[in-house]
C-alpha cells in the first residue's frame, strides 16, 4: 500500500489538536459519516496511554478518509472518531458504552485494561441479545488477557493485538537463549491481565527453562502506586538476574527508573519496554538489557517498513508522540474492508465479514481467525541499543535509544491453540 503525502492528509484531516469527531464533516461526503466510539482512558494516570491509541486510530481513520471513505451500498462515508473517557475505570466503561449506543454508534474500541474489556464483553453481549435492532461489534486492540478469545469469546469481540500467552511465546525465544539466567523476579499488576502474565511465565519457565528459579513474585494495585521504590529494592536484594513483568504505562515506566536508582543491573523482559518513556527512564543501564516484544518495532529491517515509520513521525513530529501501533492501523483497515464487503455497517453482517479479515500494510500481513476472534500476525523481539547502531536506525520519543530487533516470528510461528466455544448467530 502507498502512503498518501503529507499535504493530502494536511488537506484531508484535522490536526486532531481539536476533535476528530469533525472530521468528516470536513471532508464532505454523499452519506453520514460512519461513527466509531473509543472507550479509553484520556484522563487519569493512564492518559498518556489513551492519547497514543487516539494518535493511532486517528491517523489510520485520515489514511481511509483520504482515499474517500469506505464504499458502501449508500455511497462511499467516511470515518469519525468520537472520544469517551472511561477514567481508566470498569463501571464509567460501562457508562461510556451507554453513550455511545444511545448516540447509534454500532462500533466500539477499546484495549487499555482487560478488566474493561471483559466487562464490555459481557454487556455487549447482553445488550445485543436484547436489543438486536441497535446491536453493536466491539473491536480489541490491546487487552491481552488470553481468556477473552477463549473461555469469554464473543461473536461480537475481535481482537487486534497478541494475546499474553502469544506474547510470552516470543519473550521465550530469547530467555532460553540467556546463558546468565539463573533467577527471575515477576511482577505485574493486580488484575487479570497481570495474573495472566505471571501464570504462563510460571508455566513457560517450567517447560523450557526449568533450571531458572524465581526469586520472587509480585502483584501491585494497578496504577496507584507512585513510589516503585520498595518493589526495587526487593528485586534487587532477591539476587535475580532479570524482571519479567506486564506492567504497562506509568506503572512500567516508574518501576524501571526505581530499578535503575536502586542499582539493579539485570535484564528487563517485557511487553511494553518500548516506549512512553521507559527507555529513556532507564538510559544507559538498558542497553542490552531491555528486551520487549510487539507486533510490529519501527526498526524492523524492511524498505516498506520505515517508510511506515516516517510517515508516521511527518504525521506527529513531536517526540512525546512518538508511539506508533501497527496493529491498530491494521485495524482500521479490517474494519473498512468488512463494512465495505458487507455493504454497510449492520453489525452481524459486518462481523461475519471480519472473520475473513486478511490485511497488509508496511509488508505487514493480519488475518482474522474465525474460531475465535484472535487477530493472526507477526510478531518481532527488540533490544534496546543506541540509535545509530546497526539495526537502530530509529530512536523512541527522542530519548536516542531505539530497539533492535534480534527475534522474528511469522503468524503461524507466534500462533497458539484456543479453547472458543463461540456461540454464533449464522
Amino acid at each position: 500500500m502507498t502512503f498518501p503525502s503529507r499535504r493530502a492528509l494536511l488537506r484531508a484531516s484535522l490536526s486532531l489538536l481539536g476533535s476528530l469527531p469533525l472530521l468528516a464533516g470536513a471532508q464532505g461526503g454523499s452519506s453520514a459519516p460512519i461513527k466509531l466510539a473509543l472507550i479509553e482512558s484520556l484522563s487519569g494516570p493512564f492518559a498518556n496511554t489513551g492519547e497514543a491509541v487516539f494518535r493511532n486510530l486517528g491517523w489510520a481513520i485520515e489514511r481511509v478518509n483520504a482515499r474517500g471513505g469506505v464504499p458502501t451500498a449508500q455511497g462511499r462515508r467516511l470515518l469519525q472518531l468520537e472520544r469517551f473517557d472511561n477514567k481508566g475505570q470498569v463501571e464509567e466503561s460501562l457508562s461510556m458504552l451507554r453513550a455511545a449506543i444511545d448516540a447509534g454508534i454500532q462500533f466500539v474500541l477499546q484495549g487499555n485494561s482487560s478488566a474493561v474489556a471483559a466487562a464490555l464483553i459481557d454487556a455487549i453481549n447482553k445488550h445485543n441479545e436484547r436489543e438486536p435492532a441497535r446491536r453493536v461489534l466491539f473491536l480489541n486492540y490491546s487487552a491481552v488477557d488470553p481468556i477473552l478469545t477463549n473461555e469469554l469469546c464473543s461473536f461480537w469481540h475481535f481482537r487486534f493485538d497478541a494475546h499474553a500467552d502469544m506474547r510470552m511465546t516470543a519473550l521465550m525465544e530469547l530467555m532460553r537463549e540467556d546463558a546468565q539466567l539463573g533467577r527471575i523476579y515477576l511482577i505485574g499488576q493486580d488484575y487479570s491481565f497481570g495474573h495472566a502474565v505471571l501464570r504462563e511465565a510460571k508455566r513457560q519457565l517450567g517447560q523450557q527453562r526449568p533450571d531458572v528459579v524465581i526469586a520472587g513474585e509480585e502483584l501491585h494495585p494497578i496504577g496507584r502506586i507512585k513510589d516503585f521504590l520498595p518493589y526495587a529494592t526487593k528485586i534487587r536484594n532477591s539476587g535475580a538476574q532479570a524482571v519479567l513483568t506486564g506492567n504497562w504505562g506509568n506503572d512500567l515506566t516508574l518501576l524501571i527508573k526505581a530499578a535503575r536508582d536502586v542499582g539493579f543491573e539485570g535484564r528487563f523482559y517485557t511487553f511494553y519496554g518500548n516506549a512512553l518513556g521507559a527507555p529513556a527512564a532507564i538510559g544507559e543501564a538498558g542497553i542490552g538489557k531491555v528486551v520487549a516484544v510487539a507486533d510490529w518495532l519501527p526498526n524492523v529491517p524492511t524498505a516498506e517498513s520505515a517508510a511506515f515509520y516516517k510517515s508516521f513521525r511527518e504525521r506527529f513530529p513531536r517526540p512525546q508522540d512518538d508511539y506508533v501501533h501497527l496493529r491498530m492501523q491494521l485495524l482500521i483497515e479490517a474494519l473498512a474492508q468488512a463494512i465495505e464487503r458487507a455493504g454497510g455497517t449492520e453489525p452481524r453482517a459486518v462481523a461475519l465479514q471480519l472473520e475473513r479479515a486478511d490485511v497488509t500494510l508496511a509488508g505487514q500481513r493480519g488475518r482474522m481467525r474465525a474460531a475465535d476472534h484472535q487477530f493472526q500476525q507477526p510478531l518481532a523481539v527488540g533490544v534496546m541499543d543506541r540509535v545509530g547502531t546497526p539495526g537502530v536506525a530509529f530512536d523512541v520519543e527522542g530519548s536516542g535509544y531505539g530497539f533492535r530487533v534480534v527475534r522474528q516470528l511469522s503468524a503461524d510461528g507466534a500462533a497458539m491453540p484456543h479453547g472458543c466455544r463461540m456461540a454464533r448467530l449464522d
